[in-house]
């Protein structure tokens, strides 16, 4: 009896045991884990690629503020002198203005 009840009890682990996945279960487990990491890693890439752009985007915005904002005060730090005369030359695509300064001259006594 005892060799018997021996004997199931093995026979019961070996089924156990056989019944586990196959290596064609394994196998496919492990691909759709590979899968699903590759899936998450184009999406970073991609989340990454747009938040690039964004920053790219706010940053040519800052750019062109600041220009704008340095002209502003370039041109209120240069103000025209009295009595000045400004001449725009414009030579193919390119504007340049020239201002020229008034000089104040004082008579020659008289002798």
């Amino acid at each position: 009896m005892k060799k018997l009840l021996s004997l199931l009890v093995i026979a019961g682990m070996v089924a156990i045991v056989a019944c586990g996945p196959s290596a064609q279960e394994k196998a496919a487990k492990e691909k759709a884990k590979q899968d699903s990491i590759a899936k998450v890693q184009k999406e970073q890439a991609t989340q990454d690629s747009i938040a690039k752009v964004q920053q790219a985007k706010q940053d040519s915005i800052a750019k062109v503020q600041k220009a704008k904002e340095d002209s502003i005060a370039a041109a209120a730090a240069k103000k025209p002198v009295k009595g000045a005369k400004t001449t725009k030359t414009t030579t193919g695509t390119k504007t340049t203005k020239t201002t020229t300064t008034a000089t104040k001259t004082t008579p020659k006594p008289k002798k």
